[in-house]
């Protein structure tokens, strides 16, 4: 049995220490906020993510993971001390450092035998020299140290499989000794494990990030010219999929990525690009495309609806994807309020992020169920693919719209189907979108 510290109890933080603690391993959980650590020693999980509060309350119960706020009882005895705290967006897209800064300059302050200390957390490339700098600074004797980089590639909803069964695990070090004991806590895993240096093991977290950030916007500006020419996205996709050259993932058109990840991620980038004289084009255009996802949505909307002075708009999901309820720029946020800006009425559900998502929408009336939502409504926008939404009853919603229109920001739905029940419906590069097109001038016979 290791025993492993784990500084920060978010998404990232949490579940790596309940999932290590599951492994056998002796876990204490530290985080500075008194509120979270309370509220875990409650039972109460400052995060909703599938099946995480059972493997908490497991792995209390048994004793194997512990929370606590004081630095000095979470490095004693420790052999490793995960740093997994928040790398927000500075003003230029900078990842903000600071929360790095503290847990290190705490480590360094508080740690008392030899430890390897492993950056769990999304950081800039060069962040493990400059850890290891502020720890050699500010320790109060000197006392040897290992930094090694571990990135983390969990994905909000699925973060417990991810953690259990990831493609691979990637460390990075310039103590080789130390990268082979971190890979030693990680074998039960199972899992290809890829030892690099430092750099390197930050550079493959972001390049990943932002290959898949890609993909999604490649598909959205596929989906813009599908719906110029009369194709169907959706059977797109389904053909470049069958490619093992490109495969079928990340290729769901829709209102774009967001969440705590990707826009972050592919900011920092750029940034660290142009800050060496580089000049990340391809980067900057997939912002763009998903930039422009949003504004699109409230143009098809007024064009489905008209004026939008005093009707009823629900929206369906609010969280950046389904199974969290997170809502790090959430396409749903920037929705909302600009149909309050046209003079609309919004109403909204979501079935687990209305309690994160009403402090930030305090126009939005939030409902109890998607027939509330579309009781009187004028159109319904689904923005969020929960399974909830994928069986409604098209009749009842039918029956109590006040104008059975629907827009579909995630394609979940057929076109021809919703077409019988009688709705109006707009996807997103679903081409005749069960309209047959007009003719158009595209291919033309000599006269």
């Amino acid at each position: 049995m290791k025993q492993i510290c784990v500084v920060g109890v978010g998404y990232v933080g949490l579940v790596t220490a309940a999932c290590f603690s599951d492994l056998g391993n002796r876990v204490i959980a530290l985080d500075i906020s008194e509120e979270k650590i309370a509220g875990l020693n409650r039972g109460e999980m400052p995060i909703y993510e599938p099946g995480l509060e059972e493997l908490v309350q497991r792995n209390v119960k048994s004793g194997r993971l512990t929370f606590t706020t004081s630095y000095p009882e979470g490095l004693t005895g420790t052999e490793f001390a995960f740093i997994a705290v928040g790398t927000p967006s500075g003003v230029d897209g900078e990842a903000d450092l600071r929360y790095v800064a503290a847990s290190a300059r705490s480590i360094a302050e508080h740690m008392t035998s030899p430890l390897i200390i492993i950056n769990k957390s999304t950081v800039p490339v060069g962040t493990g020299d400059w850890v290891a700098d502020i720890i050699r600074k500010h320790q109060k004797s000197p006392i040897p140290f290992s930094v090694v980089s571990c990135p983390e590639f969990l994905r909000e909803g699925s973060a417990i499989p991810d953690f259990m069964q990831p493609h691979r695990t990637v460390l990075g070090s310039l103590d080789r000794e130390a990268a082979e004991k971190v890979a030693q806590l990680h074998l039960a895993l199972r899992a290809p494990i890829v030892i690099t240096d430092l750099r390197t093991a930050e550079m493959i977290k972001y390049a990943s990030n932002a290959f898949l950030a890609t993909k999604i916007s490649f598909i959205n500006e596929i989906a813009n010219i599908c719906e110029a020419l009369g194709a169907d996205v959706k059977e797109v996709a389904i053909g470049m999929g069958y490619d093992k050259r490109i495969g079928p993932a990340f290729l769901d058109a829709g209102l774009g990525y967001g969440g705590s990840c990707f826009p972050k991620d592919v900011k920092a980038l750029a940034y660290m690009a142009a800050e060496k004289g580089r000049h990340p084009q391809l980067l900057h255009a997939v912002m763009d495309i998903n930039d422009d996802r949003r504004p699109m949505a409230i143009y098809r909307i007024k064009e489905m609806l008209g004026d939008m002075q005093g009707k009823v708009v629900g929206i369906l999901g609010l969280s950046f994807k389904p199974n969290t309820d997170d809502m790090r720029d959430a396409p749903a946020i920037d929705i909302a309020r600009s149909l309050l800006n046209a003079g609309a009425q919004v109403r909204a559900y979501d079935p687990v992020a209305m309690n994160m998502a009403s402090p930030q929408l305090p126009g939005v009336d939030m409902m109890s169920d998607p027939y509330a939502v579309a009781d009187g409504a004028d159109a319904l926008m689904l923005i969020t693919e929960w399974n909830e939404f994928k069986q409604l009853d098209l009749e009842r919603v039918y029956g109590l719209m006040r104008q059975p229109i629907i827009f579909d920001g995630r394609n979940i739905y057929d076109p021809e189907l919703m077409a019988k029940h009688g709705f109006t419906y707009r996807g997103l590069g679903r081409g005749y979108n069960g309209q047959k097109l007009a003719e158009t001038s595209l291919f033309t016979t000599a006269s």
